[in-house]
């Protein structure tokens, strides 16, 4: 089975989008962080199960959409790593190898 892991970049990432949304709503705030890691622990089992990314082109960096939010991630062999998770209407952010 393939293992995940959280980039410092993406953890940061759920940390600021469940503390911007529980402003308004702490129980949709878990809900939907609850939804993104859930989706994130699917790719240890199917880890090209997510689209290539359409800025970048390149194979290994596919995503999955959680509305809405979009989910990056890297796949190398045995590891799946989430590079970041940000709002689909946001421009696509720079990423680093």
């Amino acid at each position: 089975m393939t293992r995940l892991r959280w980039s410092p970049r993406s953890a940061d990432d759920l940390t600021s989008i469940h503390a911007f949304v529980s402003q308004d709503s702490p129980q949709y705030a878990d809900l939907i962080v609850r939804r993104i890691v859930s989706a994130a622990g699917s790719l240890t089992r199917f880890p090209e199960s997510g689209r290539i990314v359409p800025e970048v082109g390149e194979p290994q960096l596919r995503e999955l959409i959680v509305r809405p939010f979009r989910l990056v991630y890297r796949v190398k062999p045995g590891l799946v790593e989430v590079v970041t998770v940000f709002r689909s209407s946001r421009q696509f952010p720079e990423i680093s190898e």
